[in-house]
């Protein structure tokens, strides 16, 4: 599967969420799918 058309799912709010360019060097490390969600991690949705 090409990396561009990956999918995770967030960590936080359990939404699905694609790859995307800005995260190009980062996208083994990404969880969340917001700053939002980042923000939030502790807290359950």
């Amino acid at each position: 599967m090409n990396r561009a058309h990956s999918k995770k799912i967030c960590a936080t709010c359990g939404r699905p969420f694609s790859w995307r360019k800005k995260w190009e060097r980062c996208w083994d490390n990404v969880r969340h799918c917001s700053v939002r969600c980042r923000n939030q991690k502790n807290s359950k949705a």
